[in-house]
């Protein structure tokens, strides 16, 4: 497992920035990058079950089973994945899911220095064989994300 750490400047409040990373309109808009047709199912409260799904090469819902291990709402989340979702339903206990079961998915607001925007440090922990392509995919994706949150 790769600990990666990525981060950006965005200018706008970090108030902001949270509600379009969270937002059930906007979450999809930055996401696409890594899958397309990208979503979630369930509740950023923290200790509830969420879902990331996106339709696989056959249209059949697949992703992430995850939990909201914490939440301090416009500061900081942490998403730790428990799980796959194939075909739509969900495994938690395959050979495959256990490899990597309890990554997390760290996301720190910090307003920047002045105030006059938010710094966004995101700290995933990466498989080996998917370290490659979120190298690649992060970046994109957290332009996106500010992209949507400076209109």
């Amino acid at each position: 497992m790769n600990k990666m750490h990525f981060e950006i400047q965005i200018n706008a409040p970090k108030e902001k920035v949270w509600d379009v990373m969270i937002g059930s309109d906007t979450y999809p808009q930055w996401t696409d990058v890594f899958m397309p047709g990208s979503t979630f199912e369930g509740s950023w409260d923290e200790g509830s079950k969420i879902l990331f799904t996106a339709p696989d090469e056959n249209g059949k819902k697949g992703g992430m089973v995850a939990r909201i291990a914490e939440n301090r709402p416009h500061e900081f989340i942490s998403i730790e994945h428990i799980g796959q979702l194939i075909d739509g339903v969900e495994d938690t206990e395959s050979e495959e899911v256990k490899q990597w079961a309890g990554a997390h998915e760290d996301y720190t607001f910090e307003d920047s220095v002045g105030g006059s925007g938010t710094t966004v440090h995101v700290d995933v922990d990466v498989p080996d064989m998917f370290k490659d392509d979120m190298t690649k995919l992060w970046p994109q994706a957290l332009e996106k994300l500010k992209q949507i949150a400076e209109q």
